[in-house]
């Protein structure tokens, strides 16, 4: 028996599974993108809902938007100033009140987590079928991005509950040390799709998780495999060797009669 013909199986079978979770997170990519679209067509509101483009708020907040209104109302005379005010009024009245707006956009970034990081529980599945693995990072992948998004929606504006959040995370100390170097990689991809919802920035997040999970694939398929693959070829090249041995054993001690065949 050739010890690398169950090897090569292995390998073969592996890449089955990926190329078939490769066409199903196609498809869901497809399937979701349809929906909104179907979604924004029917209520284009909508958009002006979704946590998008918060990083380019963050990165203009106050640069010039206070000089432009010092501008407006040293122009303005009186009833235009209260023209403005007016309209203003009346609009911030037919919204919700901030802190439900704040909660709604919460929870959509949070929704859109779950959405995103599906894909990547599956990756993480079919990268590491048949093999030993760490069932806690699927899970903790799934929800972790949700819980950074609110912590950073809290701390976002306020430098002394970061300083708090980073003491507290200080004093609690975390002793798992992951089996193998790659998941490394499913937990920092979660932290930041959960950084880039809790910043209303969800358009970072869906091209961190796509070419994340593309690059996954394409890198577990073509290349060498993780260590968790390769201990199992391991083992499966041990057991090929201790069959063949076997098997050879029993044909020197029950050789064959030639005049039994007579």
């Amino acid at each position: 028996m050739d010890p690398e013909t169950p090897i090569a199986a292995h390998i073969t079978k592996h890449r089955k599974i990926l190329r078939g979770v490769l066409a199903k997170v196609t498809v869901y990519y497809v399937a979701v993108a349809a929906v909104l679209a179907t979604m924004i067509a029917v209520f284009p509101g909508i958009v002006n809902e979704l946590p998008l483009g918060g990083v380019g708020e963050i990165a203009y907040y106050g640069a010039s938007n206070a000089l432009d209104l010092e501008e407006a109302y040293l122009s303005a005379d009186d009833e235009e100033i209260e023209e403005i005010v007016t309209e203003t009024r009346r609009v911030q009245s037919a919204l919700p009140p901030p802190w439900l707006r704040g909660a709604l956009a919460l929870l959509y970034a949070m929704l859109a987590t779950l959405l995103l990081m599906l894909p990547v529980s599956w990756v993480y599945k079919s990268i590491h079928a048949d093999s030993v693995y760490d069932h806690s990072i699927d899970t903790t992948t799934l929800v972790l991005p949700a819980v950074v998004a609110g912590v950073v929606t809290m701390v976002q504006h306020s430098l002394a509950l970061a300083f708090s959040l980073a003491g507290i995370v200080a004093g609690v100390r975390f002793r798992r040390a992951l089996s193998d170097t790659f998941d490394t990689l499913f937990i920092l991809a979660s932290i930041g799709v959960g950084i880039s919802a809790g910043i209303k920035s969800i358009e970072i997040a869906v091209v961190l998780t796509v070419f994340f999970n593309y690059a996954a694939i394409l890198v577990c398929a073509f290349g060498d495999g993780l260590e968790s693959q390769y201990a199992v070829r391991q083992k499966i090249a041990r057991q090929s060797k201790k069959a063949a041995r076997t098997q050879e054993k029993q044909a020197k001690s029950n050789p064959v009669d030639p005049m039994s065949s007579l």
